[in-house]
């Protein structure tokens, strides 16, 4: 089973959806701005993923932050601000067997598929 998470208009979800639909790998898509995103899928990424991997620092959603939240940000800091802000979660998050992929890297897919 692999699950896709993200925003479906994002420019490198559509690249790593037409990766994966190119490779004919079946794949459920999840649009955490339309669907939302509960807490226990954010500590449970966070839980496997390091925070600075996680959080999308080029997005204007974390660049509009106050620069103490920024300077400040935990893990548990952070658990709100994503669920309120889905779109400062670095996309796609590629979920498959017990692989996490996060960002659209061909190679990386490649290995993980291929």
């Amino acid at each position: 089973m692999t699950n896709l998470y993200g925003i479906k208009n994002c420019d490198t979800m559509k690249k790593a959806m037409r990766w994966l639909s190119d490779n004919n790998i079946d794949y459920t898509f999840h649009d955490y701005r339309k669907e939302g995103i509960d807490a226990q899928w954010i500590t449970d990424m966070l839980t496997n993923i390091e925070l600075d991997v996680f959080i999308n620092k080029r997005g204007t959603t974390f660049r509009q932050l106050d620069d103490d939240v920024k300077a400040a940000l935990t893990v548990a800091s952070a658990i709100p601000l994503l669920l309120a802000q889905p779109a400062m979660i670095k996309r796609p998050v590629l979920i498959h067997g017990d692989k996490i992929e996060i960002g659209f890297k061909p190679d990386a897919y490649k290995h993980i598929f291929l």
